[in-house]
């Protein structure tokens, strides 16, 4: 016997009745059924979502709103959100009120509903307010309705979310460049203001050097003041006591230059009688003096007359005239004297007469001035009492200058600092002024929508499903042709007995045995493809490679299984019901694998359904055909490993025979 006669043999046997056709059909529409039915109903569920109930709920009150330029204004967002809902569309909103809502939600009428609270707008405006608060939607979901309801109530309202924010978020947004734009002008009022600043600091910071060294001069001023104003205390003590005694030792002046005037002018005319004589006497004395001459030459004719008439002699007469020779020299001199002396005496006359008159004027002031002594001295003592006001000042004013020297260097110190601080403050504020985003009314309204909604979602995809459907379809493809091979297991017997009794060639009855699933696996996967592509209309980037591998797929799951059959029987048929569900989980068709449990996530890398899901996603959405013939290799050697399972099964059976090959088989 040949395999084509084993494989023609088998499939006249499962042909052989009316029933038995009209179970070959049914367990060949099982994965038709299974792929075409479930991605049918599941082709593009997001895109029907606008006939799913929602009831929405708008309690809002309305908030007031003052604008940059002071304007109140009333805006109400829930009415704003509620009509551009109705409008979108996404899914079957229905107005409603709380009590309908909860009640809806309950039975069913509502899937979920949204909830937009009476302080709505109040909350949202509240940003710009000292007493910001978080706006809140309410989102009220019932998993009784549907478990993916509420995942997508999760993404409806994550949605309005987006939308709000992006919608309040641009209007906080403009009022916030708003807000830079009046601050930038006030800036350049401030730079102005910090640049006069800075010029005053300055002159202020000169002034305060100057009073800095005024202030020490000052000190050095009110230490000498001190000591002068010390000295001049001592000095109007002094002069009080001084005057004090001047003013007792005045007391009697009236009465004394009373006395002393009239003595003044008795000397006076005393003086006056002795001036008139000495004149006299000069005239006399002039006389005599200036009669002189006439007189020695009387004298010496007179002696020579003598010595003539003999009456002295000549020697006697030269000795008489040489006597008279001094007498005149003293004649002249006395003469001389007496001149001097009459101007002397004419001298004190005038001068007696004038201290005569000055008595008098004196003991005419005589009163005045004691009086004025006697004030003097109060003046004096007034003075002192003053200078010993003005010590004591001076002393505390000596004393206070050194802290008002160090308070004018502080002060020199601050205001240099305070010079310093105002000249960064212009720069500051000038380099401020530079980076604020100062813009033009129509750039702030661009720039608040990107502020609002600051990143765009550029989606770039390698490869790309059409449809929800077709995401999931490469995983209920590959789980289809599982479920086809074991069905057909079901009545197909895996290896012919009486072949392996009469060939003893155990490895062409194992290739016969797999032949028939195959083949019938094969016509499946043409069946499933043809679902996919022609009734289901889903793109596929690489037909011909995928049919292969769907093929591919079937032959390999029909090898395993026919390796479990042979290997274990009934037992081992229930074991590929087993590997089904664990592969269900395993294969990575819905998650990410990633996301599995540990032990979970390495039964991936061991069973042939992921490399499946794999390939055909490759395939089906034009990805990595490298990464398509990677899992075709792993596919050959699950198949390969499965048929040399087989083979040794098969082999085994040609020369022994247990109780459970005798036992007819539960399935066949």
């Amino acid at each position: 016997m040949t395999i084509v006669t084993l494989v023609r043999a088998e499939l006249r046997r499962l042909t052989s009745s009316k029933m038995g056709i009209l179970a070959l059909i049914a367990l060949m529409c099982v994965p038709i059924i299974y792929a075409g039915l479930y991605l049918w109903g599941n082709n593009d569920p997001y895109g029907n979502l606008k006939d799913v109930p929602v009831g929405l709920v708008v309690e809002d009150a309305g908030a007031t709103q003052t604008d940059a330029d002071g304007t109140a204004s009333t805006v109400n967002y829930g009415d704003e959100v509620r009509d551009e809902l109705l409008k979108d569309n996404s899914v079957k909103w229905i107005e409603a009120t709380s009590a309908e809502a909860k009640t809806g939600v309950s039975d069913g009428t509502f899937d979920f509903v949204l909830t937009l609270g009476k302080d709505f707008s109040t909350d949202l405006t509240s940003p710009v307010t000292t007493t910001p608060k978080q706006a809140s939607v309410e989102l009220t979901t019932n998993d009784t309705n549907s478990f993916l309801a509420t995942t997508i109530a999760g993404n409806v309202a994550e949605k309005v979310r987006s939308s709000i924010a992006e919608k309040v978020g641009k209007e906080a947004a403009l009022k916030f460049l708003d807000g830079f734009a009046d601050v930038g002008t006030s800036l350049e009022t401030a730079i102005d203001g910090a640049n006069q600043l800075a010029d005053g600091t300055t002159t202020a910071a000169n002034g305060s050097a100057q009073l800095a060294a005024g202030a020490a001069s000052a000190n050095d001023g009110a230490q000498q003041l001190a000591t002068g104003a010390a000295q001049a205390n001592t000095g109007a003590s002094d002069l009080s006591s001084g005057l004090q005694q001047l003013a007792n030792a005045t007391s009697s002046l009236p009465a004394d230059t009373a006395a002393l005037n009239t003595g003044a002018q008795q000397v006076a005319a005393g003086n006056a009688e002795l001036a008139t004589t000495g004149a006299t006497y000069a005239a006399q004395a002039n006389t005599i003096a200036t009669d002189l001459p006439q007189t020695k030459a009387k004298l010496t004719d007179q002696v020579a007359q003598l010595v003539t008439d003999k009456v002295i002699t000549q020697q006697q007469a030269d000795q008489l005239l040489a006597a008279l020779d001094p007498i005149g020299q003293q004649v002249t001199d006395a003469n001389a004297k007496i001149q001097d002396l009459n101007g002397k005496l004419a001298a004190l006359a005038s001068g007696s007469q004038q201290v005569a008159d000055g008595t008098a004027t004196l003991a005419a002031s005589a009163p005045t001035l004691a009086g004025g002594i006697s004030d003097a001295s109060a003046g004096a003592s007034t003075l002192a009492a003053g200078t010993q006001q003005l010590a004591d000042g001076s002393a505390t004013l000596a004393a206070g200058t050194p802290a008002l020297a160090t308070g004018a260097t502080d002060l020199q110190t601050g205001i240099l600092k305070l010079d310093d601080g105002a000249h960064k403050l212009s720069t500051g504020l000038t380099e401020g002024l530079g980076k604020l985003p100062i813009e033009t009314a129509a750039q702030r309204e661009k720039s608040a929508s990107v502020i609002s909604d600051p990143a765009a979602i550029d989606t770039s995809a390698v490869t790309k499903a059409s449809t929800y459907g077709a995401g999931m379809a490469p995983f209920f493809i590959s789980l289809a042709a599982w479920i086809g091979i074991y069905a057909l297991f079901l009545i197909i017997k895996p290896l012919s007995k009486r072949a392996l009794t009469a060939l003893r060639k155990p490895g062409r009855v194992a290739l016969s045995g797999l032949m028939t699933p195959a083949i019938l696996g094969a016509v499946q996967m043409i069946a499933v493809f043809g679902i996919v592509t022609l009734a289901l209309g889903y793109q596929v980037a690489n037909p011909l490679g995928m049919l292969g591998f769907m093929i591919v797929t079937s032959v390999t799951y029909a090898a395993i299984i026919l390796a479990l059959n042979v290997w274990l029987g009934s037992v081992g048929q229930f074991l590929g019901l087993v590997l089904m569900v664990l592969q269900l989980v395993t294969a990575g068709g819905t998650f990410p694998w990633q996301t599995l449990p540990g032990p979970l996530a390495a039964l991936h890398h061991a069973l042939p359904m992921g490399y499946a899901v794999d390939g055909i996603r490759q395939l089906m959405y034009g990805g990595n055909l490298a990464l398509a013939w990677a899992d075709v290799a792993v596919l050959l050697a699950f198949l390969l490993g499965a048929l040399a399972l087989s083979w040794i099964g098969a082999r085994r059976m040609t020369r022994t025979r247990t109780l459970r090959d005798l036992r007819p088989s539960l399935i066949g």
